[in-house]
């Protein structure tokens, strides 16, 4: 049935106004929304962080520090019923809307904006330890989103009003328009085009217009003046650069394994965040009795409540001060160095709503101002104050979990106002970004979407790229030329197709070369250039980078990459360099919308058999190792139950369809589907099956 058009559209539609007129408009009312948004949550955040810890306490003295612990959990069952009210607004709503923006054309329920400004409110306003930077990017996606949808626009114009959103969320919560830019691009991944960049600038700028009017021009943290005056100093950021890679993928890791094990706990979903919240009472608890650690919320910038709450609960940004400030005592910087990712795994990995950008933030500046103690200790005519450490060390951090350093330097900038200290955060920032995806490729944003997946590089999905073959998609009839053919031949041949390649032949129909307008342009450079008598072979790049038929897609980018090329000639397996086709950057556009669509019907079929599927059967799978007697055994070897079927083998990136004479080896990940108690014995199958006879 075809959607009635709704009136904004119509209206849309006769109006026909000039394209950057309508994005100017449109990009300047989410921005302005969204930075409304901004200041609802943050103030709505104040008065529940009160009404919890200063209204209640008075109300009920009895409690006593018995508060942190039922405080928390009051908010968790709070959460609950929002969470299954928008199943997108659990956890910290980043990956969401990086899947949204690369799957699903930036399309995001507008229900979405409502439940995550209040279930985030709830879980940090009752100290939840999380952030407010993921809601208000998600809330402002979701605006972005909605608007576009309303209007009928087109993807590519939803996805640039879902980074607008975005961008403006980044600003307006922490008063940077830059560094909401740069989050837009670098961590969405959306692919601004040029001409829509000043959208999201504009969106930026908006909403740090309407934050700074409503909530005061100040700078989110009082920074003293920092600076270096010793380049040797410089290799103490570097080594601060390195641990924070440490801490982060420590951080990513514990995150990642609290939502596992929320996730596959078999207990009610509406339930788990208060039972979160309860973990993270018991540590709020224990921690508010060691010695000087009641430390008052403050006003100002932060909107502090006043009340007394552990320094990991909330976002922590009073403390994060403190510690930029160098008033922080080495031994609490060190505990909540480990503290702090274990509140945030609490929190977020049982289902509760807020971000990690103010967590990666708070464990940072624990980490640089506790190293600052260090050095300065160590190295006093080097070092400078532990909080100059500190701030850097913010920069540091999140760089490592969100692989974001342009980000993390913009943000800590803008925050704190600092010119002084923009060089120890660009080492440290890429020190730590670099050194971290080589021990751990996923970010903590990215890592999510690979449990479900979707695997993103360069904003495109791995898997979608990998589900398509190069035959699916190249031209099975490219345009040749012979070699020894003259050079003006293929110039009129340029001319004729308006191509900017051609694979060159030798005899037989076998490969010898490419050649491309650059060739020819290089070659009329030169002095002794003649149409007529110089041959294709004397301008044609020979032996050329090839790929095969039965290859995915993605194997013919990684070889495009390294030299940015734009075609690539197909040859067949075993025929000696015979030419089958040509593929191009167009065909690889055509081929992730062919993997998106054949993706997207995968997942419906999938969802249509879950429905009637017996609960008692599943996929299950097994990864062969070297010890394994069953290593080299044929699958017609082994004594499986009738209940369990082999369905595949995956081999060295290749899936292989099991047959009776399938050797099996070691390395070897059986994907096995069948009744659970059976697929349970079938381990021990593996392990035992028979050793072929020789």
């Amino acid at each position: 049935m075809t959607p009635r058009r709704n009136l904004p559209s119509n209206f849309l539609d006769r109006l026909a106004p000039p394209e950057g007129l309508l994005l100017l408009i449109l990009s300047v009312l989410v921005g302005s929304c969204t930075g409304l948004a901004a200041v609802l949550f943050i103030k709505l955040i104040y008065y529940i962080q009160t009404l919890s810890y200063s209204s209640l306490a008075d109300a009920v003295p009895f409690l006593g520090k018995w508060v942190y612990f039922v405080v928390p959990i009051a908010g968790g069952l709070l959460v609950g019923p929002l969470i299954l009210f928008a199943q997108e607004a659990k956890g910290h709503g980043v990956p969401e809307v990086m899947q949204a923006l690369i799957l699903r054309g930036g399309r995001i329920r507008p229900r979405v904006a409502a439940a995550k400004i209040l279930a985030s409110a709830l879980c940090i306003g009752t100290g939840g330890s999380a952030g407010r930077e993921g809601p208000i990017v998600q809330v402002g996606a979701a605006l972005g989103s909605s608007l576009g949808q309303i209007l009928r626009l087109s993807d590519e114009r939803i996805r640039n009003l879902v980074a607008c959103g975005a961008a403006a969320g980044i600003a307006a919560t922490f008063n940077a328009p830059i560094a909401g830019v740069a989050f837009a691009i670098e961590v969405l991944m959306c692919g601004l085009q040029v001409r829509h960049f000043g959208n999201v600038v504009i969106a930026a700028v908006s909403a740090s217009i309407v934050s700074h009017t409503i909530l005061g021009r100040r700078v989110a943290f009082e920074v003293p003046i920092y600076a270096w005056h010793n380049p040797i100093e410089l290799l103490l950021y570097l080594l601060l650069g390195l641990c924070a890679a440490l801490i982060g993928i420590m951080f990513i890791r514990m995150l990642n394994f609290s939502e596992n094990l929320f996730d596959n706990w078999k207990f009610p979903q509406i339930l788990k965040p208060a039972v979160g919240a309860g973990c993270l009472g018991i540590l709020g608890y224990a921690y508010m009795h060691l010695p000087g650690v009641a430390e008052p919320i403050t006003g100002g910038a932060h909107g502090g409540s006043g009340a007394v709450i552990p320094h990991m609960y909330g976002s922590g940004f009073p403390f994060i001060e403190v510690a930029i400030q160098g008033h922080a005592s080495l031994w609490i910087l060190v505990l909540l160095i480990f503290l702090k990712p274990i509140a945030t795994s609490f929190t977020l990995g049982s289902g509760n709503s807020g971000g990690v950008f103010a967590p990666s933030l708070f464990i940072g500046a624990m980490l640089g101002g506790a190293l600052g103690n260090v050095f300065q200790t160590l190295f006093p005519s080097i070092a400078s104050s532990p909080g100059a450490y500190a701030l850097v060390g913010m920069a540091a951090l999140f760089s490592a979990t969100a692989r974001a350093p342009l980000t993390a330097m913009l943000i800590v900038f803008e925050m704190s106002n600092d010119y002084y200290m923009i060089l120890p955060l660009m080492i440290a920032g890429i020190t730590a970004c670099f050194f971290a995806q080589w021990l751990h490729p996923e970010s903590i944003y990215t890592i999510k979407l690979a449990k479900r997946g979707v695997r993103f590089s360069e904003g495109r999905d791995m898997d979608i790229m990998q589900g398509v073959k190069v035959s699916e998609v190249m031209r099975t009839t490219p345009v040749t030329i012979h070699k020894d053919q003259p050079l003006s031949d293929v110039m009129a041949l340029f001319q004729e197709t308006h191509l900017h390649g051609f694979p060159v032949l030798q005899d037989e129909g076998k490969l010898w070369g490419i050649v491309t307008l650059q060739d020819i342009d290089r070659a009329q450079m030169k002095e002794n250039f003649s149409a007529t008598t110089m041959r294709v072979a004397d301008v044609a790049v020979e032996d050329p980078i090839t790929v095969f038929p039965d290859e995915p897609i993605w194997v013919a980018i990684q070889k495009m990459s390294p030299r940015d090329l734009a075609r690539l000639p197909v040859v067949r397996r075993g025929s000696s360099g015979r030419l089958c086709g040509l593929i191009s950057r167009s065909d690889i556009l055509r081929a992730y919308d062919v993997g998106v669509v054949r993706k997207q019907r995968g997942q419906i079929i999938s969802d249509q058999v879950d429905l009637r599927k017996p609960a008692d059967n599943g996929f299950v799978e097994f990864v062969l190792k070297e010890g394994d007697t069953c290593n080299n055994a044929m699958v017609k070897e082994m004594q499986v139950p009738q209940t369990v079927n082999i369905v595949s083998i995956k081999r060295g990136g290749q899936i292989i369809i099991p047959r009776g004479s399938t050797r099996l080896n070691a390395g070897d990940v059986l994907t096995v589907y069948g009744k659970f108690e059976d697929i349970q014995r079938l381990k021990d199958i593996l392990n035992t099956c028979p050793l072929p006879v020789q």
